[in-house]
């Protein structure tokens, strides 16, 4: 049974610069209800962010993209706005710089796009979840 089920109108941003990976992740989040945002490089995504940013709910990001790029401005930017995000990267070798730089789960390649999918929604869902703690502990002040 797919745990995701019922996340209609959760928006997922995904980096991916892979072709068929991008499009199995796609079709993940859409079977489970959520809405996919999709981007092949950081320029694209950082678009999506500036003008769908309050509407992400978290984004699956790859670590290293074509043309020597990697996932670091739109990992900051989403930090920045307090988005979350997990790493879905066959780049392991970069494991000592790049990835724990970023501070995210980490998913390696190659892995089942709906079980990248089902993480992405948990950790959005424990993003939510940390935020109504916040709400409930400042409102009780």
């Amino acid at each position: 049974m797919n745990e995701a089920k019922g996340v209609k109108g959760l928006t997922i941003l995904l980096l991916e610069d892979e072709p068929l990976i991008l499009m199995d992740l796609e079709f993940a989040a859409e079977d489970c209800g959520a809405r996919a945002l999709s981007s092949a490089s950081c320029e694209a995504a950082l678009k999506l962010i500036d003008e769908q940013g309050e509407a992400i709910d978290v984004a699956v990001l790859d670590v290293t993209l074509g043309a020597d790029e990697t996932c670091i401005p739109v990992a900051r930017e989403l930090t920045r706005r307090g988005i979350p995000y997990i790493v879905h990267s066959g780049d392991l070798d970069r494991y000592d710089e790049t990835i724990q730089e970023l501070d995210a789960e980490l998913i390696a390649k190659p892995a089942a796009a709906d079980l990248v999918i089902n993480t992405a929604i948990a950790q959005a869902r424990a993003d939510r979840r940390n935020e109504g703690e916040d709400h409930r502990r400042t409102a009780a002040r």
